[in-house]
């Protein structure tokens, strides 16, 4: 939507817009007003779009300007022009399937990291603690695209992973002999140079969007949650109460919980969220930290591939049922994901500082939603109107 000094690429002015729709033109008429498929069918009953036009929004920031006319069929039929600008969400898009700001596991037996990926890279701000280097996929251009785990398959592989490591691989049980076969997709010390870049969700900003577009809550010491940042005795609710979706399709949307003071996160003002839900269906952002211990053996969800090229290099993306999946969406924690039991996730996750089984059998493994690499979340919108800009030209 905007290049990259923050200017939006709608450039066109009223006489010349960037984009015209209008009745008189059979085509256009279509595509506004058909009953069956017009953009406007809805309004059908209460008369005709005659104009549509988008062009360069006045202030800057947003993202463009709607310019429409209308023809209603009441008795006398009124005219009327209206305009308005919207704004895009700037939510910042994930381009990872797992994101960790420190380490990755422990340099001891069962400590080793407990997560798995597929379809998306994985990014760690320190060391990568696996049990043996197999355990990590291996990049493959041949590899099945299918919604099996890597526990259901002979080889790990995968078309699209690549571990990115800020400092290097430690193996709590190397292979003996030794192997030599260095993994193409595995790139360690890139700390401090080149760097590894993280998508950042800054505290103040989607504190904001939440607040706007998707529901905002406090946290207390024992877990309980509080709508709209109100902590009142006894008016706090049981995470698995208020963060659960019955089946899939039922979308919470945004849900970012605060800190227990509710000011940016620090070590000394950060709750602890239980997710216990067998299912949840969002973008869940905790400034803190999250246990992550669904109740129930999940669900199945329909899942899209990455881009694939097939033979005439034209790009497709493979549908997919995922089954046993507990959470769809984003997982984000300021702090400490801790795991517990086996879980799945479709989506992205992002932990400010580590991913943590409670046990050596809890593990969390991954199908990256490659929409959140494009800056598409689901319960979010991806444009809205700009407050005060809704303007009755006549």
């Amino acid at each position: 939507f905007f290049d990259a000094t923050g200017r939006s690429q709608f450039v066109g002015s009223p006489d010349q817009p960037d984009f015209r729709l209008q009745a008189e033109d059979d085509s256009d008429n279509r595509l506004l007003n058909d009953p069956e498929n017009g953009l406007f069918r809805a309004m059908g009953q209460l008369g005709l779009v005659e104009e549509l036009k988008v062009y360069a929004p006045t202030d800057p920031g947003l993202l463009c300007t709607i310019d429409t006319t209308i023809t209603t069929n009441t008795n006398p039929s009124l005219r009327q022009s209206v305009r308005m600008q919207l704004g895009a969400l700037d939510l910042p898009s994930l381009k990872a399937a797992v994101q960790v700001g420190q380490h990755l596991g422990l340099f001891l037996p069962g400590g080793e990291s407990p997560v798995t990926m597929h379809w998306g890279d994985l990014k760690v701000g320190g060391n990568l603690v696996l049990k043996q280097a197999k355990d990590l996929p291996r990049k493959s251009a041949i590899a099945p695209v299918t919604g099996q785990g890597y526990d259901e398959t002979n080889q790990r592989e995968d078309r699209w992973m690549e571990a990115w490591v800020g400092g290097d691989v430690r193996l709590t049980n190397p292979a003996v002999p030794p192997t030599t076969d260095v993994l193409p997709n595995l790139h360690v010390g890139q700390n401090p140079i080149p760097g590894i870049r993280f998508d950042e969700w800054p505290y103040e900003h989607l504190k904001r969007i939440a607040k706007r577009f998707g529901r905002y809550f406090a946290i207390d010491r024992e877990g309980l949650l509080y709508p709209q940042g109100v902590v009142e005795l006894g008016k706090g609710l049981p995470p698995e109460e208020a963060l659960r979706s019955q089946t899939p399709g039922d979308q919470l949307g945004l849900i970012f919980i605060d800190t227990l003071d509710q000011t940016a996160p620090h070590p000394d003002n950060l709750g602890v969220l239980k997710l216990r839900a067998p299912y949840l269906e969002g973008t869940i952002v905790m400034q803190g930290h999250v246990v992550l211990a669904p109740n129930g053996t999940g669900t199945t969800v329909q899942a899209l591939s990455p881009p694939i090229s097939d033979q005439n290099n034209a790009l497709a993306r493979t549908p997919i049922h995922l089954s046993g999946v507990h959470l769809n969406g984003v997982l984000y924690a300021s702090g400490t994901i801790t795991v517990t039991g086996r879980t799945k996730l479709y989506g992205a996750v992002v932990a400010g500082e580590t991913i943590a089984p409670s046990d050596s059998g809890s593990s969390l493994e991954v199908w990256y939603d490659h929409d959140l690499g494009q800056g598409l979340f689901r319960g979010l919108p991806v444009v809205y109107r700009a407050p005060g800009t809704w303007v009755a030209r006549y």
